[in-house]
């Protein structure tokens, strides 16, 4: 047997159990390397075994859930202020349910009154109820568990709560912590454009491409000349038509007019 906190071998001396208690009065039971470890996993959960380590995990340590052994008759009792600190905090109090079912009459008697007195101290905020269940036998309906909760003393609207609103509240609280600063700028990657966009974008260009190619050479096809206005258009069409009517008329020795006077013509 050794203190593995503490890193304490056993000795058959009567000062041993003193001396955990002194050590463990000073602290020296935190894991000195929980914060490094918290990194790892997404939700992190605390298990006190006694009432220091309950007022600790309630109210510095960096954790998500603190879940709780009501199996075992508690030589403490849950206070309000000590549940609202870490309510207020973001962190939720674990009520698991599979080990009342066992066929341990002591195990479900102090469940059951264990779990009666922390609702009552927390007044139905800030709980989750799961299972712990080690088999599927272990497991319950979602509404059974709300019933069951509602048997303990707590409400019907809160027992719905602790399965539903209050689990996914850990897991988006856990997240922010990991992702954001504070729990309240959350760092997102947009990433790159998707691809076809980009293939879009390139056919655009394509495109355009291939458009100033056929511009350019059906410039090189026209000998290069500049686009001419309709006006010039018009001016040309109507000399053209006037130098025709001249040659018409140059047979019969008349004289064509443009409008603004007379042209002769020779005879014939």
């Amino acid at each position: 047997m050794s203190f593995y906190d503490l890193n304490v071998p056993y000795t058959p001396t009567a000062d041993l159990p003193r001396t955990l208690h002194f050590l463990s009065e000073l602290g020296y039971t935190t894991h000195v390397r929980l914060a490094d470890l918290a990194k790892c996993y997404d939700v992190v959960a605390v298990r006190p075994v006694d009432e220091k380590g309950l007022q600790q995990a309630c109210a510095s340590l960096d954790c998500d859930i603190v879940s709780l052994d009501l199996t075992q008759r508690l030589p403490y009792h849950f206070r309000s202020k000590m549940v609202s600190e870490a309510v207020r905090s973001g962190k939720r109090l674990e009520i698991c349910y599979a080990q009342g079912l066992r066929a341990d009459a002591a195990a479900r008697r102090n469940l059951i009154a264990n779990a009666t007195q922390l609702i009552r101290a927390s007044r139905g905020r800030g709980l989750v109820v799961s299972s712990e269940a080690g088999g599927a036998a272990g497991l319950r309906g979602p509404w059974d568990v709300v019933n069951l909760a509602t048997i303990w003393g707590l409400s019907h609207e809160r027992g719905f709560e602790a399965v539903s609103k209050e689990p996914r509240g850990v897991v988006v609280m856990a997240r922010l912590k990991r992702t954001g600063y504070r729990g309240v700028i959350d760092v997102v990657e947009g990433g790159e454009k998707p691809a076809v966009v980009k293939e879009d974008e390139v056919g655009r260009e394509t495109v355009k491409q291939g458009q100033g190619q056929k511009r350019k050479s059906e410039e090189a096809l026209d000998g290069g000349e500049k686009q001419i206005s309709k006006r010039e258009a018009k001016r040309r069409a109507k000399a053209a038509k006037l130098v025709q009517a001249q040659g018409n008329a140059s047979g019969d020795g008349k004289e064509v007019g443009d409008g603004e006077g007379t042209v002769p013509v020779g005879e014939g």
